[in-house]
């Protein structure tokens, strides 16, 4: 679509596909805002999770690269291990920042949250626990915009003339001779496709914690794996080595099932309800966040 720099800030170049990350980043911030203010999480805590979340998203885009640089290493005979010139995989950037943020969160909360505050951050888990996969969709959704505007992640080429379904991209394709050659022409646009799916998933997992599910996390790590492991049997961009004929992230994909599917048996083996009623505990979270504003708004006066 257009891989080149729109402008440079600082002498580097700014890329749509720069771009769109960060408004993918920007989307889960005010996703994360919006939702734990409405399910009555305290500022304390919000600003707790913030600061956690900004060190597991960068953690997360270095694993990203290490996990690829891994799978290249692999497709190459265990030959040379290049971090520097590795891509990205969403994949392993969400395990990554996922146990980055899991370790902060616990390790850090109760030095944070002490007196009155003791095990707030506890207290609080599942709440952030349900919003968690419906931040990582939204950001993901643009992300993979971001991937069309460059060309990686693409589908099979189509060739130099436009074919129905196709979009004009510079993407890459293997020559002949094993060679990969990048070059401008019409491919799938995988990357559209698991936008629109992420969008749609955004959307009903968005409905479902208004209805107050409490299996969010399952259903994310299912319905995202079954529809990876589906969309990657299109794609033909280099994306590390093929084992008994699955791709990396379809590998990834089996595992992300097994976890949702092992999440969800240990809800029905502990009796926790997959849907939540408002019981005592939620008002009083509401009157706390209720009660903190006013003792802050007082303290603005003073």
């Amino acid at each position: 679509m257009k891989p080149d720099a729109l402008f440079t800030v600082f002498g580097n170049g700014v890329t749509l596909y720069g771009i769109c990350i960060a408004v993918g980043i920007l989307a889960c911030i005010v996703v994360l805002y919006l939702y734990t203010k409405k399910k009555g999480v305290p500022e304390d805590v919000q600003d707790y999770v913030f600061f956690i979340a900004i060190v597991a998203i960068a953690v997360g885009f270095l694993m990203a690269k290490v996990f690829q640089a891994f799978y290249n290493w692999i497709e190459d005979g265990f030959k040379n291990f290049n971090f520097m010139s590795a891509g990205i995989t969403v994949m392993g950037g969400l395990i990554g920042g996922a146990a980055m943020f899991l370790l902060l969160y616990f390790s850090l909360g109760k030095f944070v949250f002490k007196g009155k505050k003791a095990g707030w951050h506890k207290k609080y888990f599942n709440d952030v626990f349900l919003i968690a996969p419906i931040c990582i969709t939204v950001a993901h959704a643009f992300g993979r915009i971001g991937c069309l505007m460059s060309g990686c992640c693409h589908g099979k080429y189509l060739g130099s003339e436009y074919v129905f379904g196709g979009i004009k991209m510079y993407g890459s394709v293997t020559s002949a001779s094993g060679n990969t050659i990048h070059k401008w022409g019409y491919y799938v646009p995988t990357q559209l496709y698991e936008s629109l799916f992420l969008f749609a998933l955004f959307a009903v997992l968005s409905i479902l914690y208004f209805k107050r599910c409490n299996i969010l996390m399952s259903i994310y790590l299912i319905a995202y794996a079954v529809w990876r492991m589906f969309i990657e049997f299109f794609r033909t961009d280099a994306r590390g080595a093929i084992v008994l004929g699955l791709a990396p992230s379809q590998w990834m994909s089996i595992i992300f099932v097994l976890m949702g599917g092992g999440l969800l048996l240990y809800y029905y083996l502990k009796k926790i309800p997959f849907f939540l009623p408002e019981d005592n505990d939620e008002k009083a979270k509401k009157e706390t966040v209720k009660d903190q504003t006013e003792d802050n708004n007082v303290s603005n006066q003073n």
